[in-house]
């Protein structure tokens, strides 16, 4: 049993020593962005050349555009989501109503799956106090994600990454298939990234 103490404490801080390293390297990032910004691009255009790089540039330019305005619509999207349950939980005298919002909301920063956890955990708790209004809930969910699902969602991300509707879910299922919940989040903003480069490079139709 010390055995096995000391090497869960060996561990434990190996993994804080890991965190802390990590947290100081990226404030050390964030305060000299613009010099090692400068420095890589006058490297990258010894080695590429200036046009090329201007090309690098303008992708991860549009990269860091993409994905901070899907984190933004993603987080706007849950606090709608959460909103709609307080309030048509409140109309319907539900139990937890203001509990239940905040965890679907929390949960739904996993794009579009991600209320299904709120939904179930919904249930349990719902379902402790009044089993028949467990099964209204579950009605209410279905409804509301069904107006998140095919109206909501496919507007507010979908146009903030400049994605069409059909697209996002395409990104989403393919994404949750290769990388779990992190590729559902990573996909959307990937295949818009990918998806405006073509639009950039494909030729224009001749008149």
């Amino acid at each position: 049993l010390s055995l096995v103490g000391s090497e869960m404490c060996i561990r434990d801080r190996s993994s804080l020593y890991t965190f802390f390293i990590g947290l100081v390297f990226s404030i050390y990032l964030l305060f000299s962005k613009e010099t090692l910004s400068r420095q890589l691009k006058k490297t990258t255009i010894a080695f590429i050349g200036k046009d090329k790089t201007e090309k690098v540039c303008k992708i991860i330019q549009l990269s860091g555009d993409t994905f901070t305005s899907f984190i933004t619509c993603q987080c706007l999207e849950a606090c709608i989501l959460g909103s709609m349950f307080i309030v048509t939980m409140g109309i319907l005298k539900m139990p937890y109503a203001m509990l239940m919002g905040v965890v679907i909301a929390i949960t739904a920063l996993i794009p579009v799956f991600g209320a299904f956890i709120g939904c179930f955990i919904g249930i349990i708790m719902i379902g402790i106090v009044n089993p028949i209004q467990a099964i209204e809930f579950i009605v209410l969910f279905l409804v509301l994600q069904q107006i998140e699902g095919n109206f909501i969602y496919p507007h507010v991300v979908g146009n903030s990454v400049g994605l069409p509707s059909i697209w996002v879910f395409v990104a989403v299922i393919i994404g949750g298939n290769l990388m779990g919940i992190m590729g559902m989040f990573l996909f959307i903003p990937l295949t818009s990234i990918f998806y405006t480069c073509l639009l950039y490079t494909s030729p224009s139709p001749r008149d």
